[in-house]
């Protein structure tokens, strides 16, 4: 039985053309600057979806990001996206409460964006104004719609 343990560890660490089955997955880098930040606290909130159903609702993003501000400057770099269409929907949580305050008609009193910079005229925007194709290592800037 060792012998043949030993056999099989040798033929696959010997033999490249046999190869592992990824665990960490080759992911492209998504690194994000937010510009037009005019205050210096808080934090940005980065909402990531990977399907037009349900964009944009409470809870129904693919993926979550949450930046510190410092200098009036935020940069996130997202490794973890595998390769796809995506769009993104961010906000400045200026006073830190967690949520993405609104006035009486539900239009952001705090300063928000989108991916592909869509500046949204009398409804919010669709995933297809919104979506890009990640394939590759990215550098993506979005400013903030006050």
């Amino acid at each position: 039985m060792f012998y043949l343990s030993a056999f099989l560890f040798f033929v696959f660490l010997a033999n490249p053309s046999i190869e592992k089955q990824s665990i960490i997955e080759d992911n492209p880098i998504l690194e994000i600057q937010i510009d037009n930040i005019k205050e210096d606290k808080g934090k940005i909130e980065i909402g990531v979806f990977n399907t037009g159903e349900r964009f944009l609702e409470a809870d129904q993003a693919y993926k979550n990001y949450s930046i510190e501000v410092k200098n009036k400057k935020a940069v996130v770099v997202i490794d973890d996206l595998p390769p796809g269409n995506y769009a993104i929907s961010l906000y400045h949580d200026e006073n830190d409460d967690d949520k993405c305050n609104r006035n009486f008609v539900g239009i952001p009193k705090e300063p928000y964006a989108f991916s592909n910079n869509v500046k949204p005229r009398f409804s919010p925007p669709s995933y297809s104004d919104c979506v890009f194709r990640l394939e590759k290592d990215t550098q993506m800037n979005i400013s903030l719609i006050h």
